[in-house]
């Protein structure tokens, strides 16, 4: 079916994603660099990260089938509410266990609207503007989170951790404001009508039947395992070993965002030049271990100063990968299955990230942080270079099969009622 991509929508989803990224990583900054001065070690703020990652993995089965069954608008505006006012209550926590428990029961509507609005996006344009899409998606993301760590810093320092944790709240509404405006919906009896073909493929649809989509995830996974470590690592290595001050941390931090920025920007220009998807998922394995360098590269700074042009240089590749990363997925995963599917991808990294977060909890108080830095760094780069081969043998294999496919497009793990559409075709269903 080919229809005009919305880009009211577009812009609103992605309006709505900038105030709720800005409130989030306002409010994560914030808490880490309380506990930090508050003398909590490096567990707790290992706690604090596996608390915001546990209920994305965890959940993922249920979460997934939930944004592909039930209104989009529904699991925006209730999630929302909810979510807002956990971060009320945690503007007056004071204990760390309660601090750590409000984190979770956070996490738990962060788990079902992120595979909600991934999986919306495709629905509101063309495939040849999905590159596109993306990158403004992105790109807003990015920005909403580039103030955030410097405010935190300074609110922190000037206010404690309460104000912040009270604008994160409000920032949860502009969720609510996106699900009853967006135009596009899914799910739930805004689905209307599917085919018989198309219900069928989108219920068997699992990630482990594609292998190209797979093999990409796992390689992300690998990676994130690898470097998962630097996100407790940082505010040591950056606040003791660099002697930075909050607001330096909350800077360098930013200046990674920053970078995403601009990476998202670029590559959701150029994306729409590369269809192939075998091509697009090389490129991601090579932002990867570009990302990868920067961080071990970064294991050699004096001062913190000489970290900001390359984490601008590590967040430009990541903006680009997730640009890259969303297209695969939409143009690999039937409709009604997106949900699922955005869900588990998600659970796969973050536990890969998960496991990071726990080996960075117990190394850092017991290792200089400067070589923890480059262990994490180096360990991204080793695990690219394992899933390399892999990827190729992949990506030749998908090209042998689409050479022999009829229609002279690629050969997906679905039957062709949901296979991939041409340039120019809708996306969604």
């Amino acid at each position: 079916m080919s229809f005009t991509s919305r880009w009211g929508d577009v812009y609103l989803a992605a309006g709505a994603r900038a105030v709720s990224n800005c409130g989030d990583v306002l409010a994560a900054t914030a808490l880490a660099l309380a506990l930090q001065q508050a003398g909590a070690g490096g567990m707790a703020i290992s706690g604090l990260l596996l608390a915001a990652t546990l209920p994305l993995v965890a959940l993922a089965p249920i979460t997934g089938r939930i944004a592909d069954r039930a209104d989009s608008r529904t699991i925006l505006v209730v999630a929302g509410l909810a979510q807002a006012g956990v971060c009320v209550a945690l503007a007056f926590a004071r204990q760390p266990a309660l601090v750590i428990a409000l984190v979770g029961l956070l996490a738990c509507g962060l788990a079902v609207t992120q595979p909600t609005l991934a999986a919306l996006l495709p629905e509101m344009v063309r495939r040849v503007d999905l590159a596109k899409a993306s990158g403004i998606n992105q790109t807003a993301g990015q920005v909403g989170m580039l103030a955030a760590p410097a405010l935190a810093g300074v609110l922190v320092g000037q206010f404690g951790v309460g104000l912040p944790m009270l604008l994160n709240a409000g920032s949860y509404l502009a969720l609510v404001a996106a699900g009853l405006l967006l135009r596009t919906r899914r799910g739930g009896a805004a689905a209307g009508p599917l085919t018989k073909a198309a219900k069928v493929v989108g219920d068997a649809w699992r990630l482990r039947d594609d292998r190209l989509v797979a093999v990409m995830v796992a390689a992300m996974a690998a990676v994130v395992g690898g470097v998962g470590a630097i996100n407790v690592i940082d505010v040591f290595f950056i606040r003791e070993t660099l002697g930075a001050s909050t607001t330096m941390y909350g800077l360098v931090s930013a200046t990674y965002t920053g970078g995403a920025v601009l990476g998202a920007l670029t590559f959701g220009r150029l994306g729409g030049r590369w269809t192939d998807t075998g091509r697009l998922v090389q490129i991601v394995l090579l932002l990867l271990a570009c990302t990868c360098a920067a961080i071990l590269s970064g294991a050699a700074a004096w001062t913190a100063l000489v970290l900001l042009p390359l984490w601008l240089l590590g967040g430009f590749f990541n903006g680009g990968l997730n640009v890259f990363i969303a297209v695969v997925m939409a143009n690999r995963v039937p409709s009604g299955a997106r949900g699922r599917a955005f869900a588990a991808m998600g659970a796969a990294v973050q536990g890969a990230g998960m496991a990071g977060f726990l080996v960075g909890g117990l190394l850092v108080d017991r290792f200089d942080p400067r070589l923890l830095v480059a262990g994490a760094g180096g360990a991204g780069l080793v695990a690219v270079l394992l899933c390399l081969p892999v990827v190729l043998r992949t990506v030749r294999r998908e090209r042998r099969l689409a050479a022999t496919d009829g229609d002279g497009g690629e050969k997906g793990p679905w039957p062709t009622a949901e296979r991939p559409v041409h340039a120019g075709d809708s996306v969604g269903a």
